[in-house]
This record gives C-alpha cells, structure tokens and sequence, in this order.
C-alpha cells in the first residue's frame, strides 16, 4: 500500500471540516454534568503532555482510499525537542504503535483500539459518522497512553508523535525485530502454572465477568436502538396524517394541526436520542469489552513469567546442592515477576480509577439525555391543550 502521500493521491476534506478536539465524549449541555465535572481527576497529577486528534482528511489514490487524522502534540518534557509538533496518521500507524507498546512494555495494559474490522456494506467506513466515531476513540487512545506514566515515555510513542515520516522508522523498526523475535519467543515458551496467586485469580474472574455483563448491555442497547429507529420511521408516517385530514376540517384544523405538529417534535427528540445513545453510549461500552480483553491477556504474560520462575526455582531445588544458594538467573526471575506483579497491580488500579469515572459521566450523561427527551415530548404534547380547550369555550 502507497502510504505516502504521493502523485496517486487527492485529498478531500471532509465535509464537517473535522470537529473541534476539544468534544470528548459524553458532552451533554445539562448543569447535571457539569456539577459533576470530574472532582475525582486522576490523582491531581501535573500535566506536561497534551495530544489531540482531529481534522479527518480521505486520501483517494490509485491503490487505495483511506483517511489520515492530525494529531497535535504540546510538551515541555525535555524528551521533545519542539513544543509542539502536528503530524498526520492513519489507522494502520495507530495499529503499529499499539503492537509496539505492547511488545515494548508487556507488563503494561495497554489502552485498546476501536476496531479495525468494519462490515463492508453495512458500515460505510469514510461516512461522517463512522470517521468521526472513530476520530473520538484514536483521540481516547492516544489520551489513556498520554496520562500513563510508563507508556507516555516509550520511544515508540514518541516516533509515532513527531516523525515526519514514520514508514522510514517502521522499516528499521522491522529489521531490528526480526533479531529480537527469536530471543523473546524463546522466553515465554513451554512453561505452566499450576495455579494463580488468589489476587490475580480474582482479577481474571472479575473481568470474565464485567465483559460478559457488559456484552449483554450493548447487544440489548443495540435492539433498543433499532426499535427506536423503526418506531421513528412510524411516527414518521403517522403524524403527517393528521395535518392532511386537517385541511377537511374546519374547526377541528387547528387542533388536528397542532397534533401533527407535536408528533414531529416527538420524532425530531427521538432521533436526538438515539443519535446519543450510537454515538456516545455504545463506544464506551466496545471501548471497556475491548479494554477487559487487552487485560486478560497481560494476566496471560503475568502467569508465564510465574512459571518460568517456579520452573527454574525446583530446578534448584532438584539439585540437592548443600550450598542452598539461589542462581543468578533464578533472581532475575524473580525480580522479573515481582516486577511483572507490581506494573499489572497499578495498573489495575488506574484502570478501575478511569473506569468509575467514565461510566459516572456516562450514565450522567444517558439520565441526562433522556430527562432532555422526556421534556421534550411533554412539552409538544402540553401545546396541544389550550388549542382544544379554545375550542369548547368558543361554543
């Protein structure tokens, strides 16, 4: 695939000209959220790294078409050279950096990506909506690394902000895996654990769970949405009716009118509504199943590197050496675990911080929204009232 921006290739703007940054998601206009604004702010830490992604732009070339984001980047870390620095990537750039934090920091959760794979013909991947679904959640992944404090300083993570050209580095990157590959497989191979430490026993049990109730709440939320859809097209239908059947009326137009009238303000809030729920509601939800999927599997490496330890340790023991001392390569086991342990713990607990606070502003956020569309439909319904009430009086 050309990546480069070359001959082959016009770019378009998209229509909505990219969205401001600044929209993270779930916004809501209510004094509800914004009494809530966040006291608990993770851990009050000081701040001297900002990355935003925005201006979606499709590319047409000869070979493919697809859409590159800016990401902007503002740091006084001494590891930059500039203040600030705007690049432009693509998805597949996000992919990379992913795989390498991942191979890079095994011990780390590292924040998952919406996913690559969309239905062909049923999801059109350059609409507005999809890229700017999508343009919500890289700018979310780009933010969980940015307030680690381990991630935030990967190399990689780095590259991936400032290189002009990042295809360049991705190919010295290959040749330079290719020689690692080998000693890390070699590492992790062959060894089993008998059982977990309790702890970890329970992380993995919680999250085989959260995922489970959560999978069920976005299949049930998606039928919901779909009967809203299909309950909109009849009220679609429905209320122009009743302003036809008006123009037979004489005195009864004007109420009939206003029937009509209030069935469209009932529509227009619905869809409102529903807009919210796709676009704000369901991401999260895909974001935490994702996020519990990426934990499970650094409770994976976690165990590995436990039985690799205990492996190595009864080697020891088989010896029946009199001298009991613990091989060189025996405590860099160990510290490897104990190391392995203490990173996955923190960051658990971050994780659970970030969680309760996205799924308070959340369901703030869905009360919200539906309070909004509630007054909304009362409102519409309540006008029709003094129109009949006129017309007994008038008799």
């Amino acid at each position: 695939h050309p990546m480069s921006q070359d001959a082959g290739c016009d770019d378009l703007i998209l229509p909505n000209g990219g969205t401001p940054a600044g929209t993270s998601s779930p916004a809501s206009s209510s004094s509800l959220l914004n009494r809530l604004q966040l006291d608990d702010d993770i851990d009050g830490e000081t701040r001297d790294l900002f990355v935003t992604v925005d201006d979606p732009k499709k590319h047409v070339c000869t070979m493919e078409t697809y859409i590159t984001y800016r990401i902007t980047t503002k740091s006084t870390r001494a590891e930059f050279d500039l203040p600030e620095y705007s690049v432009r990537r693509r998805y597949q750039d996000f992919d990379w950096l992913r795989s390498k934090l991942e191979e890079s920091q095994p011990t780390h959760l590292i924040p998952p990506l919406p996913e690559k794979f969309v239905v062909k013909g049923v999801v059109d991947r350059f609409s507005e909506e999809f890229v700017e679904t999508r343009r919500k959640a890289l700018d979310k992944f780009l933010k969980r690394i940015t307030d680690h404090p381990v991630l935030s300083f990967n190399e990689h993570f780095n590259v991936f902000l400032t290189a002009k050209d990042l295809n360049a580095y991705k190919k010295q990157g290959m040749a330079l895996l290719t020689r690692v590959g080998e000693s890390v497989k070699h590492v992790t191979g062959g060894y089993k654990l008998r059982s977990r430490p309790l702890e970890f026993a329970a992380i993995g049990e919680y999250l085989d769970t959260f995922a489970l109730k959560l999978g069920t709440i976005d299949r049930i939320a998606q039928r919901i949405i779909k009967e809203e859809i299909e309950y909109l097209v009849e009220l679609r239908e429905y209320g122009p009716v009743y302003s036809t059947w008006s123009a037979l009326e004489g005195e009864l137009a004007e109420p009939l009118e206003g029937v009509s009238a209030c069935i469209g303000n009932c529509s227009t809030a619905l869809e409102e509504l529903t807009d919210d729920m796709t676009e704000d509601f369901l991401p999260v939800l895909r974001e935490y199943i994702l996020y519990s999927d990426s934990m499970k599997s650094v409770l994976k490496k976690r165990d590995q590197v436990q039985a690799e330890y205990e492996a190595k340790l009864e080697a020891v023991a088989l010896r029946k050496e009199d001298r009991p001392k613990v091989p060189a390569d025996v405590e860099k086991c160990q510290d490897r675990m104990e190391c392995f342990n203490a990173d996955l713990k923190a960051d658990m607990e971050r994780w659970q911080n970030n969680k309760r606070q996205d799924f308070r502003q959340l369901l703030m956020g869905l009360a919200d929204k539906n309070i909004q569309y509630y007054e909304k439909c009362l409102m519409a319904w309540e006008s029709i009232i003094p129109l009949l009430q006129e017309k007994q009086e008038t008799k």
